[in-house]
């Protein structure tokens, strides 16, 4: 079962979303992922999205969306994990769907997807997530940290 995450849940996301930050080598501080979380839960332009088995926590979802000038509104899923033990029985696909919904119904024009090279290596996201829909649109995600205390 997928539903909408509420302020009840953040203890079953924070744990889901630290284990996936640690699986995948992400450097984000569990204190950190909790606070996020529990910010993004009450945002009107976010979706965060729990699966369930048998009342336990198997996976996750987080959309949020941004205006823009090319798509008026877009929506991005920004993390998406599902315990090893329930991967491959139709999880990950019931959370993208969920989140397709919720972005249409939201106003969105698209929905977008970070795939990471690792992450793509490991579990072959982007055949995965064009199997869904998405396309790849030829461009590069590029950051610049603005709390690491360097200036450029």
């Amino acid at each position: 079962m997928v539903r909408g995450a509420g302020a009840a849940d953040i203890d079953q996301l924070a744990a889901l979303a630290a284990r996936f930050y640690a699986e995948e080598g992400f450097a984000t501080p569990p204190e950190s992922i909790r606070a996020n979380l529990a910010m993004l839960i009450h945002s009107s332009a976010a979706r965060v999205l729990l699966a369930e088995s048998e009342g336990r926590a198997v996976a996750f979802a987080v959309a949020t969306s941004t205006p823009g000038l090319e798509h008026n509104l877009v929506a991005e899923l920004q993390d998406l994990y599902v315990l090893p033990e329930h991967r491959s029985h139709g999880v990950a696909a019931m959370l993208v769907d969920e989140v397709m919904s919720w972005a249409r119904a939201y106003g969105c024009e698209v929905v977008d997807v970070v795939v990471d090279a690792a992450g793509d290596t490991r579990h072959a996201l982007t055949d995965w997530y064009r199997r869904r829909g998405f396309h790849d649109q030829g461009r590069r995600l590029l950051s610049a940290s603005l709390s690491d205390g360097r200036s450029r």
